[in-house]
Formats: C-alpha cells, sequence, structure tokens
C-alpha cells in the first residue's frame, strides 16, 4: 500500500535533510537528549530511515547514531492520532489529491518553512517521490501503549510548574491527541494573553475556511482603451523581488510576463498604478509602528523588510505597497518598458489580464508562519479567513472570521478573544484548553487539512523559534514540536510531544506576570522535556 510511503515522505525526509544541514552544533545535545527512554523507538525505525536518509542526502555526508535517533524520535510527531494519513479522497496512486502539491513542494529543504520548486504555474509541481516508511515500529503501537495517568503526570508537572519564573498566573494542560481526552489540567479555562501561540488559531481558520491548497495571486492588469498598467494585490506577503525566489511568488516573473504581454501589444510607454483595495481599514497595528510586524497591505514585497532577511524584527518600508510598486517599475524599466511613477488605483472589473504569479498553497504560508512566528504572514491569514467568509478584511473582520470558524469546528471558545491574527496585541485572550483542542482537531482523521499546523510547528533545538532554545535542556532536543510566544511579562508554548512510550501528547503552558524571559522560557522548556521522558504511569 502506498499510503505509508506518503507519511515517511512528510515525515522522515524533510528532517533528514535539515538535521544534515543543522545538525553539527547540535549534536552534543542530540547525544545526551537520546538516553534509554528513545531506544526502543530508534531501534524500531532505525533500519527505515537510514534507507529514507540514503535516499536524500550527499554521498559525502555520513549520518551519525545521534542524529538517527533524533530523526525516529521526531518521525513519531507525524502519527497525529494515528490515523491522519488514512483519510481521503485518494488519487490512483495512492496518495491524498491535495497533498500531492503539498508534499512536492517541500522537495529540497527540511522540517517545516521548506524550500519549494520554483515553478508555481497551475501545471506544477509534480507528484512527490515515494520513500520508505520510517513509521512502522511506533505506528503499529501508537494505540496499545497506555496513555500517562494523570495522577503521574500532576506529579510531574506541579513541580515543575511552581517554578517561581512562571509568574504569579499560568495555566496548562495536556491531552492524549488519539483519544482527545485531557490527562491534565491546571486552570484549563482561564483565559490569559496568549501572545504568539495565537497563530494555532489563525493557523487552524486559515486552513478551515480557504483551504490548504488555496494560493495567493498577485496580477497587473490593462485598463482597456488606456496604457495604464495596474499591479493588483491579493494579499501575499512572501511575494519576492529576490532573484533566487526558492519558490515564493516572483515579482521579477511577473514584471518579465507583463513586459512581454505589453510588447506584444506594442506598448513600451505606461502609466503604472497600484491596487491595494482588497484589505480595507488601517494598515497600522494597534502596537504601532513595530519591527516585528511590516504595515499591513494587499500588495508588499518580502514583507517590505529593507534589509534582505527572510525573518525577525527588522525596520520595514512605511508603505509597501509604493515600495513593491517601485520594484516593479524598475523590473519593468529593466525589460524595456517604461513607466510613470507609480500612484494608487483601483483595477475596473474590464481590466484585461496581463500576467500573474501565485504563491505557494496556503499550507507552505502556514508552515513558515508557525516555525519562524512571522507576524506578517499571520496577518495576512486572518484576511484570507474575513474574505474567505465574506467579513471586511481588516483587523476587527480577520478577528471576527477566525472566531466564527473556530466555533464552526466546534472547538471551545469560552473566555478566548481575538484581536488579530498574530498575537502581538494585548488584548488577545486563549485559554489552555482551546489550544491543546486546536492541535487535537489538527491531528483528527477527518480534518486532513489541518495537518500542515503540527508539520509547520518548531522542532526543539533546531528548527524555528526553538532553534536556539534547549541548550541547557537536551532531553527535550530533537522531540518536543512546539509554537513559543513572548510578550513583556508573558511566556507561552504550546504543541506536541511523543512521550517516552511512543504516545502523541499535545500540550499547552501559559504564564503571565513573568519577569525574566530567559527563566521563564527555559522553565517552560524543561515542563515540555519531562512530557518527552515521561511514561507517568
Amino acid at each position: 500500500m502506498v499510503v505509508p510511503e506518503l507519511r515517511a515522505w512528510r515525515a522522515a525526509r524533510p528532517h533528514v535533510v535539515r538535521i544534515k544541514r543543522t545538525v553539527q552544533p547540535h549534536v552534543t545535545r542530540v547525544a545526551q537528549a537520546v538516553q534509554p527512554r528513545l531506544t526502543r523507538a530508534a531501534q524500531s525505525v532505525r533500519p527505515h530511515v537510514v534507507r529514507a536518509a540514503q535516499a536524500v542526502r550527499p554521498r559525502s555526508v555520513k549520518i551519525t547514531t545521534p542524529q538517527l535517533t533524533a530523526v525516529a524520535a521526531t518521525a513519531g510527531l507525524a502519527l497525529a492520532a494515528g490515523a491522519v494519513a488514512f483519510a481521503g479522497p485518494w488519487d490512483s496512486s495512492g496518495q491524498r489529491t491535495a497533498e500531492r502539491d503539498w508534499a512536492a513542494s517541500r522537495d529540497g529543504e527540511g522540517v517545516a518553512d521548506h524550500g519549494r520548486s520554483s515553478d508555481t504555474t497551475p501545471a506544477a509541481p509534480k507528484p512527490a517521490p515515494s520513500a520508505a516508511s520510517v513509521l512502522t515500529g511506533l505506528g503499529g503501537s501508537t494505540v496499545s501503549v497506555p496513555a500517562p495517568t494523570q495522577k503521574a503526570l500532576t506529579s510531574t508537572l506541579d513541580r515543575l510548574l511552581g517554578d517561581p519564573a512562571l509568574g504569579g498566573r499560568h495555566t496548562a494542560v495536556v491531552v492524549d491527541v488519539a483519544t482527545g481526552k485531557r490527562l491534565y489540567g491546571k486552570g484549563a479555562d482561564d483565559a490569559q494573553i496568549p501572545a504568539s501561540t495565537t497563530k494555532i488559531a489563525t493557523a487552524v481558520a486559515a486552513l478551515s475556511a480557504a483551504g490548504a491548497d488555496h494560493r495567493i495571486e498577485t496580477r497587473a492588469v490593462l485598463e482597456p482603451g488606456t496604457k495604464e498598467v495596474v499591479l493588483v494585490g491579493g494579499g501575499d506577503p512572501t511575494l519576492t523581488a529576490r532573484k533566487e525566489a526558492a519558490g515564493w511568488a516572483s515579482l521579477r516573473t511577473l514584471a518579465d510576463e507583463t513586459a512581454t504581454a505589453l510588447k506584444a501589444r506594442h506598448l513600451n510607454q505606461v502609466t503604472l498604478s497600484y491596487d491595494t483595495s482588497l484589505y480595507t481599514g488601517s494598515a497600522l497595528h494597534p502596537i504601532g509602528t513595530n519591527p516585528n510586524l511590516a504595515p499591513v497591505s494587499a500588495l508588499m514585497v518580502d514583507e517590505a523588510r529593507t534589509d534582505g532577511s527572510a525573518s525577525g524584527p527588522v525596520t520595514r518600508a512605511a508603505d509597501p505597497a509604493v515600495e513593491a510598486a517601485g520594484k516593479f517599475a524598475e523590473l519593468l524599466e529593466a525589460k524595456g518598458i517604461k513607466t510613470t511613477t507609480p500612484g494608487p488605483s483601483r483595477a475596473t472589473n474590464r481590466s484585461q489580464s496581463l500576467a500573474s504569479v501565485s504563491s505557494p498553497p496556503l499550507s507552505a504560508l502556514i508552515e513558515r508562519m508557525l516555525t519562524n512566528s512571522d507576524n506578517d504572514i499571520a496577518e495576512a491569514m486572518a484576511r484570507q479567513v474575513a474574505l474567505a467568509t465574506g467579513r471586511p478584511a481588516d483587523f476587527d473582520g480577520g478577528a471576527a472570521a477566525i472566531d466564527a470558524e473556530l466555533k464552526k469546528l466546534g472547538l471551545p471558545l469560552s473566555g478566548a478573544h481575538f484581536t488579530d491574527g498574530s498575537g502581538l496585541n494585548r488584548d488577545d485572550r486563549l485559554t489552555a484548553d482551546l489550544l491543546t483542542a486546536l492541535l487535537v482537531k489538527a491531528g483528527d482523521p477527518a480534518h486532513p487539512e489541518l495537518r500542515p499546523i503540527l508539520t509547520g510547528l518548531p522542532v526543539a533545538g533546531f528548527t524555528g523559534t526553538l532553534s536556539d532554545r534547549y541548550a541547557d535542556d537536551a532531553s527535550g532536543t530533537g522531540l518536543v514540536r512546539a509554537k513559543t510566544g513572548t510578550l513583556t511579562g508573558v511566556n507561552t508554548l504550546a504543541g506536541t510531544v511523543v512521550d517516552a512510550d511512543g504516545r502523541l501528547l499535545a500540550f499547552a503552558f501559559l504564564a503571565s506576570d513573568t519577569s525574566d524571559p530567559s527563566a521563564a522560557q527555559s522553565a517552560l522548556d524543561r515542563t515540555a522535556s519531562a512530557l518527552a521522558g515521561c511514561g507517568c504511569r
């Protein structure tokens, strides 16, 4: 049966490639982390991991035992209730039709925020190749071993959550993903400031409302009877002007194709305008000008970053649309099309299409958002939810749309309050109960479209916002996958972990009134690591 091959492709190959590229600084931590509690899992999957690794790595790279063990443990996270991979519909190859582009687009990089094919035309990408299953050992036993008991977890977690570094107010929930049963709860229904763990809710709403395969289009159109070219923003913050597009929608490609279309019409001089009317309301987040978020615009290039970076805080362009249109003008001129200085306009329904480019599937954007805690993508995703549900594409409309979409999914929203998609607003409120319910829903066989939420979570000690954590707590390295959250006085962590018996657990820890962010993060990391090492019966 081909199904396990797809599961392995999604779970094993990205981890092998990323670990191969980044493992050197982490080998010591990983070696310390793979003590007896991982031996059973490592032994059961090692032969399969070797085959998968040999299929994707250069011959000159040697995969070591610690790396293999970390890969094996991390692969267990793809269990996602042990049944997600068997949800339909299937095509003739045995792959879920909606997942073929998703899987193929990850050919080249690893874990989350993967590199992807530079071809974003409707015909691309091709179906993903098969890989040997690495989940046979873990997959067959995930629901046969007993889950941790409430009493044992209480004994373990109460002590760790009592760390003074977690401040005066903290809540926690641990849930068995396979059954949805709550195994531990402390203030489960108490709403707290979630910080960036809000992005988990945004991701669930976006994938549910717009779909994992949805792509965001940026267009260039010509107004009939005129020489006016309008650059129409579709809300893709990952549109890039870089020479190497790395699979993201390319402004250069759009300019090249637009120039070709104009020359075919014998036009070599045009009036250039730009259209940002898809979004309404204020572009500025309530926190004001901030290096963590550009003004929210339906048209921007490279998240309006001014230093060539791809993630992290940096000074942003004051008007992303003006900057994007200016770069588009430069690219057109380089192709022999003279333009006026771009100004704002609005494309009519009579406009003629010249060219368009599309983002990778929404699933890929969601992964990048979660891995890097990307606020620009988060606010774009909130507006995609609003657009998909017929609401205004602004902060209020996005927040209302997220709430409504989660309600449709039957999630516990008591006490929850959304004001944005990123979690930068301190008026946001979520409960630990809701965060774990979101993760369980992402592992529900009835909702395979939500699986990018699990695959996009940062991996402890390796990727995204967890890449530089767990240095002093190697026991969770490669095992904990979690979304981080940090605001002044607020530290949160929510994600999944495979315990010592191969059971997949979802957890959410929220702490407020913290005074030392580094100490609070370490306390949260130790608590998540305790779940990884726990049989807890």
